[in-house]
């Protein structure tokens, strides 16, 4: 899947609503791909991976998608070893 995905494109970061109670985080914009992945894996708490959607090239990524492009070895940022 990571095939030809591009990290330095823009991509906007949809975030799951979460339960209620729980931390909120709102849509958010990214001038790369490799950012927004970065930042939902690192920044954004855990338990909203599972529901929220990466936008790159007018084509969606889950949750578990977000994981592999950030986990595979053709992720151009250096990774803080801390995933939320």
């Amino acid at each position: 899947m990571t095939n030809g995905f591009d990290y330095s494109a823009d991509a906007e970061l949809f975030p799951s609503r979460g339960s209620r109670g729980s931390v909120r985080v709102g849509y958010r914009r990214f001038s790369s791909a490799a950012e927004a992945l970065r930042y939902a894996i690192e920044d954004m708490p855990a338990t909203l991976l599972r529901g929220s959607m990466l936008e790159v090239d007018e084509q969606r990524f889950t949750g578990e998608q977000i994981l592999e492009l950030y986990s595979s070895e053709s992720y151009p940022l250096e990774r803080s070893g801390v995933m939320s």
